[in-house]
């Protein structure tokens, strides 16, 4: 079973999940935690580890899809967490930066990419990067 936690992407991983027939058979539920304070009330996320880190950061993103795994009965979760614009980006994170986490098999996977575009562009690309890491992390 898989647990989505959102950010940047607002519930569109979830979306494209249950887009697909028979995803009740593996889908087990998506947190949209666009705001710090639900990613620290939903997801156990420690609010001193965002105020220190950022919400758009590794730890962060790691964080968000290990407590996707410890609050729901989900085996594998995928996570989110990005600036998609068109602005709140800086010189450290730009628009366009994401950082995903992946909780498979008992191990954490983090990654950071930068995507271009307009806002749709970005979030378009974080969902398909998102799924496709996925599927290759349960091969």
């Amino acid at each position: 079973m898989l647990a989505t936690a959102e950010s940047c992407t607002g519930g569109l991983i979830a979306a494209a999940c249950t887009e697909l027939a028979g995803s009740s058979q593996w889908f087990e539920r998506g947190f949209v935690t666009y705001s710090n304070a639900a990613k620290a009330e939903l997801l156990g996320v420690p609010a001193a580890l965002i105020e220190q880190q950022g919400a758009v950061s590794e730890p962060v993103a790691r964080a968000m899809a290990e407590g996707a795994i410890q609050h729901s009965a989900a085996q594998a979760s995928l996570s989110v967490t990005g600036i998609a614009g068109p602005t709140g980006g800086s010189a450290d994170k730009p628009v366009g930066t994401v950082w995903f986490g992946w909780r498979v098999d008992e191990r954490t996977h983090s990654e950071v990419r930068h995507f271009a575009g307009d806002r749709a562009a970005v979030r378009a690309a974080t969902v398909q990067h998102a799924l496709a890491r996925l599927a290759a992390l349960l091969g």
